[in-house]
């Protein structure tokens, strides 16, 4: 009874419905499995090179592939057909692009629901910013302990990353100083070349493609030169204003929209907004309740593709590449791809923060607008790397895999990936530190000195220490040790002396100024758009994490001022 009952065993591919047909045959012979083919469900290191690709492939289903390699660990040389395909995925038009027609669902989407029924919760694995990136690199390499990973499509694969808080919390880019950010862009390129070295990769650095922009209008305008106009408008903006208008358009109506930057739009409408937006943008007198969200959504896949440069330097692709030939965990990865968005200018990384945050809205509705975190890197990766330079059909292919890739951990990682690496904040401060003590060693500084002479500085060896450790004679002379003087200029209470703790935060001494100005409705108001600031000392001026232990921060930097202000918003 127990042989009669007893069910047949289920066969994995009969699950995920993988398929065994030849390769000549057609997308649209696949379209009642599942999940899509095996070939169509895999995600490429870099390249595909085992068979010839279908001539009606999607190109959605082209890109990444399983990376085959020979016996020597080489990369086989695609075929043109490959690389000639890939090069025709932006701005393809509807239904000659491997979108479905109305009604058919989208093979490379999974819905909510797919990956709720897969249950497999990403393996957490813990991050750290405070230890160098090259030496954590170096070490793993010298005692041959570092992990190894084969990337697949699904983005549920990639490993989910914990970072956790230390006694000094964590700084977001836009919390420094634009002179302790230009600090923090080289420090950065100088780890990348560290990192990349440990490797044996040598990070050749080309000279970036100058190409002469436009002065006015939209379209290919540099992003320095749109910020420096909005700023008339707007002193704090960080994003172009054209750029976030973009956003709310496709905001408003098209986030649910099927294929959303996948579809061309209308040709002619989207010729005369251009026009229109680079005559009439800056003078506010563009109409944007005429826009639909499906030409918004192609006119910022242009104005990305029309910037004199892009918005990613390809430059820094070919060591990228070489580091993925080697197969590296997605962590080596993603520090990789971390310096390299420290590395980046200000304008370029605050349009990328604010682009790949507005991405992952639109993942968000993968169900209904069928934009995977896959689509989207696929359709976006031409826009935001690209090169002017002429390049091989396997170059190009290269090219379009791993910026895609790179996207796609973007996308993955944006809650953590602007976070300002601890151990380049301390970097910083050092530096900071040698040029005070530089300066305080010039005779034209003399008159700056108090009760000390510059025989005394430059005879002492312990000169470093002292400067940690010793507060200045101002504040010797007013705050006893241990207690800081907290001012907030802009509520009732302005001043209050503040003993610290082991276990006083930021957010504790928001709270007590709060308690202090609780009298008025508006105080209240007032406090919770406040931050606590350190400013000057080693540090130019850093907006602290709310669970940021200060007597920690206070024996790094004594000689720093502390104010409560509103953070600086984009």
């Amino acid at each position: 009874m127990r042989k009669k009952n007893k069910q047949s065993i289920r066969d994995v591919r009969d699950i995920f419905g993988v398929s065994e047909s030849p390769p000549h045959e057609t997308c649209d012979n696949h379209t009642n499995q599942l999940d899509g083919t095996q070939e169509e469900r895999e995600l490429p290191r870099i390249i595909k090179t085992s068979g010839s690709m279908p001539d009606d492939a999607s190109p959605n289903s082209t890109t990444l592939t399983d990376a085959s390699q020979d016996k020597e660990g080489r990369f086989a040389v695609p075929r043109s057909d490959s690389a000639a395909l890939l090069e025709t995925i932006p701005d393809l038009p509807v239904h000659s692009n491997g979108s479905p027609e109305p009604g058919q669902p989208v093979q490379n989407a999974m819905s909510d629901d797919d990956y709720l029924v897969k249950n497999i919760p990403p393996e957490a694995e813990e991050l750290s910013f405070e230890v160098s990136y090259s030496e954590m690199v170096t070490e793993a390499l010298k005692r041959n302990k570092l992990k190894k990973s084969e990337i697949k499509k699904e983005d549920y694969v990639l490993t989910k990353f914990i970072v956790q808080k230390t006694r000094f919390g964590l700084t977001e880019a836009g919390d420094l100083s634009a002179e302790d950010m230009k600090k923090i862009r080289h420090l950065s390129l100088i780890e990348l070349t560290a990192f990349f070295d440990a490797f044996g990769i040598q990070l050749k650095r080309n000279k970036t493609e100058k190409v002469k922009g436009r002065d006015n209008g939209i379209f290919g305008v540099p992003l320095a030169v749109l910020l420096d106009s909005d700023r008339k408008k707007d002193p704090g903006v960080k994003v172009p204003l054209v750029l976030q208008k973009f956003f709310e358009k496709v905001e408003e109506s098209g986030l649910e929209s099927e294929g959303i930057f996948r579809l061309s739009g209308c040709t002619a409408k989207v010729k005369q907004y251009r026009e229109e937006l680079d005559a009439k943008f800056n003078a506010d007198k563009f109409k944007w309740d005429k826009m639909c969200h499906r030409e918004a959504a192609v006119m910022l896949k242009a104005f990305f593709r029309e910037l004199p440069t892009s918005l990613f330097p390809v430059e820094y692709i070919p060591a990228f590449i070489s580091l993925m030939e080697r197969g590296p965990h997605v962590k080596v990865q993603f520090q990789a791809l971390h310096l390299m968005v420290m590395a980046l200018p200000d304008a370029n990384r605050d349009t990328a923060q604010a682009l790949m945050t507005f991405f992952n809205k639109v993942i968000a509705n993968e169900s209904k607008n069928r934009m995977s975190m896959w689509n989207i890197s696929t359709v976006m990766a031409p826009n935001l790397f690209f090169s002017r330079s002429k390049h091989s059909d396997y170059e190009e292919l290269l090219l379009a895999n791993t910026a895609a890739h790179i996207i796609r951990l973007m996308l993955k990682y944006q809650k953590i990936l602007w976070k300002v690496p601890s151990f380049l904040i301390t970097q910083v401060r050092r530096m900071n530190e040698a040029t005070m003590l530089l300066k305080k060693q010039l005779p034209s500084v003399r008159k700056l000195l108090r009760r000390k002479t510059l025989e005394r500085e430059t005879t002492s060896p312990k000169t470093s220490k002292v400067l940690q450790k010793s507060p200045s004679a101002r504040r010797m002379s007013d705050v006893p040790e241990g207690v800081i003087r907290v001012h907030a200029p802009l509520l009732s209470k302005v001043s209050m002396a503040i003993q610290l703790n082991n276990q006083t935060k930021a957010k504790d001494i928001l709270a007590k100024f709060q308690y202090e100005n609780s009298h008025g409705s508006s105080e209240c108001i007032k406090i919770q758009n406040q931050r606590l600031y350190e400013i000057g000392g080693n540090i130019g001026e850093h907006c602290l994490d709310p669970d940021a232990y200060i007597l920690d921060v206070y024996r790094i930097n004594p000689q720093a001022e502390w104010v409560i202000k509103p953070q600086e918003s984009s």
